[in-house]
């Protein structure tokens, strides 16, 4: 999968789309106002990358979150996680019903768990490193998913604006290729891709911050088989010294 690092600022991007979309809200009638509200259907890796993104979000969208992460691989680790992201979501919007939180509600959407699909996407890539070709293929396989779930959801009359992923906060992942990855998907599905580096800005700290409030469980690899066993080998590496 060819990668261009184009050097872009997703962040500043995304702004001028709040901005705009904000302009825009403004010129309406009080009456419009609910209908207008840009909606936002988000991909979602874990409760401590959604901490931020959704947080930061939610004040200029309605958001639906979609969790579908075939690459976790131990079905334990899977429920365990998906859990902590209700739990995120379900005291954010308790919040927002008692006005400790400004924004809108959010809403979740859970994919179908099927690690299957990742390791026949993972052949042959088995031993390439982390943040290699494999992460690209499995970020182009739960981004594809996502703009397929919102296309299931728009013949049902639920229509997005835009989708984007809170993956781009971490900086072991590569938000220039995640973007590109969005953009291309955006073309294929006629859905917009909101572009996005929510690490920058102190995203990052911020949602380890917001994972230290709510108690979130922080995971230490990215989910699936590989990730562990190169974790592994690294804390194995770092005793030895």
């Amino acid at each position: 999968m060819k990668f261009m690092d184009n050097k872009r600022n997703y962040q500043r991007e995304l702004e001028k789309i709040i901005e705009n979309n904000e302009k825009i809200l403004a010129c309406g009638s009080e009456a419009d106002m609910p209908k207008s509200i840009p909606t936002l259907f988000i991909h979602a890796c874990c409760a401590p990358c959604s901490s931020y993104c959704l947080e930061y979000l939610c004040k200029h969208f309605r958001i639906t979150v979609f969790y579908y992460n075939p690459n976790i691989t131990f079905e334990a680790e899977y429920v365990h996680r998906v859990e902590e992201e209700k739990r995120l979501i379900s005291s954010y919007n308790d919040e927002m019903t008692t006005g400790t939180r400004e924004g809108y509600p959010i809403e979740v959407v859970e994919g179908k768990y099927d690690p299957e699909s990742f390791y026949a996407m993972a052949k042959g890539l088995e031993m390439v490193p982390e943040g290699g070709e494999r992460c690209f293929r499995c970020f182009d396989l739960r981004l594809r998913e996502t703009f397929e779930e919102a296309k299931r959801l728009a013949a049902q009359g639920k229509i997005y604006d835009y989708i984007t992923t809170t993956l781009t906060i971490s900086p072991l992942k590569n938000a220039a290729k995640l973007n590109e990855i969005g953009e291309s998907l955006q073309a294929e599905y006629g859905i917009k891709w909101l572009p996005s580096d929510f690490k920058k800005k102190n995203g990052y700290k911020r949602s380890i911050e917001l994972s230290a409030e709510y108690d979130l469980y922080r995971q230490d690899f990215c989910g699936c088989v590989y990730s562990k066993a190169e974790r592994e080998r690294s804390i194995k590496q770092e005793n030895k010294i």
